[in-house]
C-alpha cells in the first residue's frame, strides 16, 4: 500500500512537471498570438494586417490579436521585439528598407537588422512624389525648377525619419541638385492626412496610399522599374532622368532565437495566405504589389539589401 501511494505521488508529481513545461513546437501555437505593428493604425503594415487577423487565426487555430507601437520609423516597436521572448507568441510587422535603415543611421536603434528573424514577405508598395491636382507643379521637372529657385521652400511629408521616404528625399535632392524640407509623422497615415489637409506641398507616398486617393492628387513619379500597372501614366523617376528606385516590402519577425519550428508553422500560415489568388487579387485592387517569400528567402533578401543600403546611408549621414 505504501509503495502504490508512493507510486501515485511520483506520477501526480511528474504530470505536474509535464505539464508545467514549456509548449514544444509540436504543439505550438496552444495560445493567443500578439501581431505588433510599429506605426500609427491606418497604415500600409496595419491595413494588411487586419487583412491577414482573420485568415492567421483560421489556419493557426488560435486567437490574433494586432496592436501598435509607433515612433523612430518603426524601432520602437522593433526594439520591443527583440527583448520579447521567442516563442512564437509575439510576432511583428516587418518593413524593408526600415528594420535596415534604422540601425544604420541611428547607430542605437535599440536593436540590430541579424536579431529579426523573418517569417516571411508579402507585399510591396512602390514610393512615389505627389502634389494636389490643383498644385502648379503640373510636372516632376517644375517642382525641381521652383526648389532650384526657391531652397528649402518646398516642404514633403513621409513616414518617419531615415525610412524609405526620407531615404528617397534625400536622394531627389542630390541627384536634382535641389533643397526641400522634410516633415516626419509617425507613419503613412499621418502623412497623408497632413498631405491632405495641406499642411505640406508635397507627399512621398506609399503606392496604394497614392492610387486610393488618386482623384485628388497627382502623382508626379514613381521610383519603379516600369510603370506601376494600376496607374501606368504616371513616370518613372528613371524615366525622367533619375535612377531613383523607392519601395518599401512588408512581411513579419520574431524575436531571435525562436525556434525554427515555430518560425516553419507561422510561414507556412503567412505564405498561404500571401498566395491565395483572392488576397493576391484584393492587393492589386488597393494598390498593392503581392509577394511571397518564406523565412530563409527573406533573410537572404534581407542581407543583400544591407549591402545595398549601408553605403547610402553612410552617405548622406556624413
Amino acid at each position: 500500500m505504501k509503495r502504490t501511494l508512493i507510486f501515485i505521488m511520483i506520477m501526480a508529481l511528474s504530470g505536474v512537471v509535464i505539464f508545467a513545461g514549456p509548449a514544444t513546437a509540436d504543439q505550438f501555437p496552444s495560445e493567443t498570438v500578439t501581431y505588433q505593428i510599429p506605426f500609427n493604425p491606418g497604415g500600409q503594415s496595419d491595413v494588411e494586417a487586419r487583412r491577414q487577423q482573420p485568415l492567421l487565426e483560421k489556419a493557426l487555430g488560435v486567437k490574433v490579436v494586432v496592436q501598435y507601437k509607433p515612433g523612430g520609423g518603426g524601432s520602437v516597436g522593433w526594439a520591443y521585439l527583440v527583448k520579447q521572448k521567442p516563442n512564437g507568441y509575439f510576432i511583428s510587422g516587418i518593413n524593408i528598407p526600415h528594420i535596415i535603415l534604422q540601425p544604420l543611421a541611428r547607430g542605437n536603434a535599440g536593436y540590430k537588422t541579424e536579431q529579426l528573424a523573418p517569417i516571411a514577405l508579402f507585399q510591396a508598395t512602390p514610393i512615389g512624389i505627389a502634389v494636389m491636382k490643383d498644385s502648379n507643379f503640373k510636372t516632376l521637372n517644375d517642382l525641381i525648377e521652383y526648389a532650384k529657385k526657391n531652397p528649402g521652400a518646398v516642404t514633403c511629408g513621409g513616414s518617419g525619419t531615415w525610412s524609405g521616404h526620407h531615404i528617397a528625399y534625400l536622394q531627389l535632392q542630390k541627384m536634382a541638385g535641389i533643397k526641400m524640407t522634410y516633415i516626419p509623422y509617425k507613419g503613412a497615415s499621418p502623412s497623408v492626412a497632413a498631405f491632405l489637409g495641406g499642411h505640406v506641398n508635397t507627399l512621398w507616398g506609399n503606392s496604394n496610399d497614392l492610387f486610393q486617393h488618386k482623384d485628388r492628387i497627382r502623382v508626379l513619379a514613381f521610383g519603379t522599374n516600369q510603370a506601376f500597372a494600376p496607374m501606368p501614366d504616371v513616370p518613372t523617376f528613371k524615366s525622367l532622368g533619375y535612377n531613383l528606385m523607392a519601395s518599401i516590402d512588408r512581411g513579419a519577425g520574431a524575436p531571435p532565437g525562436t525556434p525554427a519550428e515555430v518560425i516553419k508553422v507561422l510561414e507556412k500560415a503567412f505564405l498561404d495566405i500571401a498566395n491565395d489568388p483572392k488576397v493576391k487579387a484584393q492587393m492589386l485592387k488597393d494598390g498593392f504589389v503581392p509577394v511571397s517569400m518564406g523565412a530563409a528567402e527573406s533573410k537572404a533578401y534581407i542581407q543583400d539589401k544591407v549591402k545595398e543600403w549601408a553605403p547610402v546611408v553612410k552617405e548622406f549621414k556624413k
